[in-house]
């Protein structure tokens, strides 16, 4: 059986972090672990406090999971602080982890900062150079490359720009796009687009999560980026067509385990 790490932040609802990683890699059959990078207060309405873990240690976690049960892939989600990143990034270099995506996790959906401004640069020199795949947003895109993002050209010139910052590549998600959800892959040079029709669900809370996770677990399989991304983009597109409403009262939340039975 694969093994899959995800490095994260805790949702304590469920729908997104830590929680929504787990969800996915047991749906793709796949041994999920975790450290955990902070405890948030937080449900389908919002972000309403973050924990962060103590850099010590969030190193012994990594330390306990390296030493035992080697991961097949690593994914990196939440991680506020500039400590923080350095204790992980110097981590999966000692023990050489093998196929990490980086979701650029920096502002929650409802506008909640999660990542401190003196990480970015943390996050730009410490963990971009070792990921194999990067899974930013376009307003995290945008944080990386500097410029504005509104058209598909320009979504072009700025994974360019920060293909140019790592050696791995870059999924620049355009969900936040007017009009579809294309998103664009820059691997080995090459700009590969994955179209994709935006599915009427309010239900999206955690959805980077899911993808970088999915994306996470078809590396780990053996498949090549374009096909890791094709297929965690089919996995999550599947998630959101299923949808799930979980009663009076409930906001948007990711519901990707409804999946588990077609894996």
């Amino acid at each position: 059986m694969n093994k899959i790490l995800t490095i994260a932040g805790s949702d304590c609802s469920g729908g997104a972090g830590i929680q929504a990683d787990i969800k996915t890699i047991t749906a793709h059959r796949m041994y999920a672990m975790s450290a955990i990078a902070a405890l948030t207060a937080q449900n389908t309405t919002g972000v309403y406090g973050v924990q962060e873990t103590p850099p010590d240690f969030l190193a012994q976690q990594l330390d306990c999971i390296f030493t035992d049960i080697v991961p097949d892939a690593v994914k990196i989600g939440m991680v506020s602080s500039a400590e923080n990143i350095r204790v992980i990034a110097d981590k999966l270099r000692q023990y050489g982890a093998r196929h990490i995506v980086l979701d650029t996790v920096m502002v929650s959906t409802s506008g909640h900062a999660l990542l401190r401004p003196e990480a970015v640069d943390a996050l730009r020199t410490q963990l971009l150079p070792l990921a194999e795949v990067i899974t930013p947003n376009l307003p995290e895109a945008e944080v990386l490359c500097g410029s504005a993002i509104a058209t598909r050209e320009q979504m072009e010139q700025a994974g360019r720009a920060i293909a140019a910052q790592t050696s791995g590549a870059v999924l620049i998600k355009g969900g936040h796009l007017t009009g579809g959800a294309d998103d664009l892959l820059v691997s080995g040079g090459q700009l590969l687009w994955f179209e994709g029709a935006r599915v009427d669900n309010p239900n999206t809370h955690g959805t980077g999560c899911t993808l970088s996770a999915a994306i996470a677990c078809g590396l780990a399989a053996g498949r090549s980026v374009p096909d890791a991304v094709r297929g965690a983009k089919d996995y999550l597109t599947g998630a959101l067509r299923d949808g799930l409403d979980l009663g009076a009262g409930s906001g948007p939340v990711n519901h990707c385990w409804n999946l588990c039975a077609r894996f």
